[in-house]
């Protein structure tokens, strides 16, 4: 393991020394804008306590999560989350600082296993299936003094895009709540943008950390497949799946991805990771970071919609005014572009396989297999106990229950050869270019309008998209604002793209460009409420 602070008691300390020297001047403490620093620094002073922090961050949620904008983010609050906050409390003012995240809520997107908590991948037949352990990455958050303040919807199983399950119906874009969040994280972005914490959980399958980053202006990282364990995760495609963290900052993402990462003997992609991830990114960020970069400008998709376009041209002039040499003007090769078609559908036969698996670890009474979900979830045809019928997702579960076998030669090509060819076409783009990193705009158009008719909607068209890409690739995706479009008033959000293991080059590049430039912007549906920002 490469880390400049191995340990993290160290790392802690140096934090608290930092946080009291601000503490002795007056401050602002403001939830709207507060990072984790932010926040603990207001701790250390005495103004702000784990316990007051949760409940700013609770009555959020009731004030807008089903009323007001109806965000209908959160599919359940943990209701251990103050009586966490106060035995933290206890320990920081009996032993300090535990970690940085001590005491930081975390939005959990609903296929994370918590073992106090329901886990049901947004699926009403598994509403009260609580996992016999936490996952990995639950784990390590709560061992650094993180509290798990909810669970949040998402697609169903992560199938869909849009932000709709069964179990908690259609989430909404708290910038524009007649449209979608974008999925499959759809829950952990929306809430996030409204500020219900500072910290929150996606997976990535094909764009699901990006997607809703980008819907909803916050960042967000894909990781390199292999960084962060897929352990206690809901499975989708395990060649293409991964965790990561999503945030408000640049910085509290950054820091959120050093408690994620490790080898885990449970699973083997991990090994990958070994002498190649870091406990502390914050490490790598700078504000100078631009300076002298090679980027390379992908053009593929311009002109889906004039005011990204706009944006990301404004963008890459704020980089080159950062001192980032701009190699305009590049394609992603065709291997790259069609990866989705030749490569990601012939692997989605890993599904019946992966959730076989992951089902097998459930405790008594639930669904097996997908074609017992499929059976199952087809029969639920009108609301009921608060859940809503999903046909299109159970018909999909169908017919994948059916699919070819791992052993089939289109599975076989592309999990042997098609990932390897997508890899080389990046890999020989940015060689021939000599560039560090690939910048676009992440999504090119704006998040669609709900479509009532979601729920009965099979064969869904994929609005045009990179994302595959990182995926395909197994590469790392650093997603960050760049401005919001002049005519619908949504975010729009840039991507730095690398090879394999260059998170710490990505979080540099993007962190300098935030602090350059502090484009994110909060939703006018979810303004701040009385208490939230005071001074001490």
């Amino acid at each position: 393991m490469k880390s400049l602070k191995t340990k993290l008691l160290p790392l802690a300390a140096s934090i608290a020394l930092c946080f009291g020297a601000a503490s002795a001047q007056a401050a602002t403490f403001d939830l709207e804008t507060a990072g984790v620093p932010e926040i603990q620094a207001a701790v250390d002073s005495g103004a702000l306590t784990y316990e007051k922090l949760v409940k700013l961050y609770l009555a959020r949620i009731q004030a807008y999560d089903h009323q007001g904008p109806g965000l209908n983010a959160v599919i359940t609050v943990n209701p251990k989350a103050l009586q966490t906050a106060r035995a933290l409390d206890a320990e920081r003012k009996a032993k300090g600082l535990r970690s940085p995240l001590m005491g930081i809520p975390v939005l959990a997107k609903d296929n994370y296993d918590t073992a106090d908590m329901p886990t049901s991948g947004g699926d009403f037949l598994l509403a009260d299936s609580v996992p016999y352990a936490d996952a990995p990455t639950i784990k390590q958050l709560r061992d650094a003094g993180a509290i798990i303040l909810a669970k949040v919807n998402m697609d169903e199983f992560a199938h869909g895009g849009v932000g709709f399950s069964s179990r908690g119906g259609q989430t909404r874009n708290p910038h524009d709540p007649r449209r979608i969040p974008n999925g499959s994280s759809a829950g952990t972005g929306a809430g996030l943008a409204a500020w219900y914490a500072p910290l929150g959980l996606g997976s990535d399958t094909g764009g699901s950390i990006r997607g809703p980053s980008s819907a909803n202006g916050i960042v967000g990282i894909k990781p390199t497949n292999g960084l962060v364990t897929r352990t206690g995760i809901m499975p989708c495609v395990l060649s293409f799946d991964t965790g990561g963290p999503m945030a408000r900052t640049v910085y509290d993402a950054a820091l959120e991805l050093g408690f994620l990462t490790g080898v885990d003997p449970k699973d083997p992609l991990t090994r990958t990771s070994a002498g190649l991830f870091y406990k502390d990114y914050t490490q790598f960020l700078k504000k100078d970071a631009l300076r002298g970069v090679r980027l390379g400008v992908i053009r593929d998709f311009k002109g889906s919609d004039p005011e990204v376009d706009r944006v990301f041209e404004a963008a890459l002039a704020e980089l080159k005014a950062q001192g980032a040499v701009l190699v305009d003007d590049l394609h992603f090769p065709g291997a790259a572009l069609q990866a989705r078609t030749t490569v990601m559908e012939p692997m989605r036969a890993e599904v019946k396989d992966n959730y076989h698996d992951y089902l097998a670890t459930l405790r008594p009474g639930f669904p097996r297999s997908i074609a017992e979900i499929a059976d199952r979830g087809i029969k639920l045809t009108a609301s009921a106990h608060g859940y809503v019928p999903h046909p299109s997702v159970f018909k999909r579960f169908k017919t994948l229950s059916q699919a070819v076998p791992l052993t089939s030669l289109s599975y076989t090509s592309a999990k042997l050869h098609g990932m390897a060819a997508v890899q080389g076409a990046v890999l020989g783009l940015m060689d021939d270019k000599q560039v560090d990193a690939l910048v676009y705009p992440t999504r090119p158009t704006v998040p669609a309008l709900i479509d009532p008719n979601t729920p009965n909607i099979v064969d869904r068209p994929s609005p045009p998209s990179l994302s595959s890409i990182a995926n395909v690739t197994q590469f790392p995706d650093v997603i960050v604002p760049a401005g919001v479009t002049a005519d619908t008033r949504m975010p729009v959000t840039i991507d730095f793209f690398g090879p394999a293991f260059s998170e710490p080059k990505l979080v540099a590049y993007a962190y300098a460009y935030e602090q350059a430039t502090h484009h994110r912007v909060s939703p006018s549906t979810t303004p701040a409420l009385p208490g939230e920002r005071f001074d001490y």
